[in-house]
């Protein structure tokens, strides 16, 4: 990393569609944060600015429902992932997280499983909505479907940031990409805790997009030990690299590690995730970057307590059954019988 790397950039993503020369300079920006930082903000990203703000609101909505309605579709009743969670329900490094969360992926049907069907086949199938709050589902999809779309934009720039067709990435995605969408309170810190909101981690798709109100805790690990704030910019979204990149350019961009700090008792911090990641049956290569890139590639960085693995669908039910215990035993039933 550089000597000077120690903000997190900001990249205006209409340069993209600019001139020849604003273009050149987007990719080049896009690649200096994706290397030496792995988080950037990026603005003008073309997500409806009242959308987001509908998905604020309604997200608050869901989470000020009474405990009946959000427990009626517990995760623990689903056998994909889908649904919600308690505070303190979801382990990362062994230790809770302190926030409360709502899970959907892409709404498709389950697939037809067999004795010979991969585990992680069964990640794919319907999300849980609370029937309380009927205007959660086509807002929640409505956003899905176009976070998708500029996110697949997005990430065939980085392709081109990194000398490479502006398709190279398509194959891994085809027509079903796993979409993830976490919506996530974090309450005031509870007497006596700890202030994990969510503990140290990578995540584990292509990119990650997080939409943050204006309370501040996340912090980005810049350096080992190094912690820097990626505090609230208002009409950004928070872009990071996830290891699925770090592993398919032999570690030239880089996964971070990140956490959130919970917020003082008192106040309560909303997020809303965006995960974009390969189709569950891809295996990742290896690209053959420009050898100008290809040397300065670090080598894949792993986290020695969430191991990456090439096989997609393998590596994000890994972490699933890690940090869902829980609803991992009702997985496991299920695949058994």
């Amino acid at each position: 990393m550089s000597q000077n790397a120690t903000s997190i950039p900001l990249i205006d993503f209409s340069q993209f569609s600019g001139s020849p020369d604003q273009r050149e300079a987007f990719l080049s920006q896009l690649r200096y944060a994706a290397r030496e930082i792995g988080f950037f903000y990026l603005k003008n990203h073309g997500v409806d600015a009242q959308l987001l703000s509908d998905v604020q609101r309604v997200s608050r909505e869901f989470f000020a429902l009474p405990e009946e309605d959000k427990l009626s579709v517990a995760m623990i009743h689903s056998s994909h992932f889908r649904g919600y969670n308690r505070a303190a329900s979801e382990i990362t490094r062994g230790q809770p997280d302190w926030r409360e969360q709502f899970d959907l992926g892409a709404e498709r049907p389950t697939l037809p499983v067999s004795d010979n069907t991969p585990a992680w086949a069964r990640l794919q199938g319907p999300n849980q909505w609370p029937a309380a709050l009927p205007e959660l589902r086509p807002l929640l999809l409505h956003w899905q479907q176009e976070m998708t779309a500029m996110s697949l934009r997005l990430l065939r720039a980085f392709a081109l940031a990194l000398r490479l067709p502006e398709d190279a990435f398509d194959p891994l995605y085809g027509e079903k990409p796993n979409e993830h969408i976490k919506l996530i309170r974090y309450p005031g810190r509870a007497e006596g805790s700890g202030n994990q909101g969510v503990g140290a981690h990578k995540d584990s798709g292509f990119l990650s997009f997080l939409l943050q109100d204006e309370q501040r805790g996340l912090q980005v690990e810049v350096e080992e030990n190094q912690w820097v704030e990626a505090l609230p910019v208002p009409g950004t979204l928070v872009v990071n690299i996830g290891e699925l990149l770090e592993l398919a350019t032999n570690g030239y961009l880089r996964a971070t590690v990140h956490r959130v700090i919970s917020p003082p008792a008192g106040e309560e911090r909303l997020s809303l995730a965006f995960f974009l990641g390969a189709q569950l049956d891809a295996v990742v290569p290896l690209f053959p970057l420009p050898d100008a890139l290809a040397n300065e590639a670090r080598g894949e960085a792993s986290d020695p307590l969430n191991p990456l693995f090439r096989d997609v669908g393998f590596n994000y039910l890994k972490g699933r059954l890690r940090s869902h215990p829980d609803v991992a035993q009702r997985y496991y039933a299920d695949i058994t019988g």
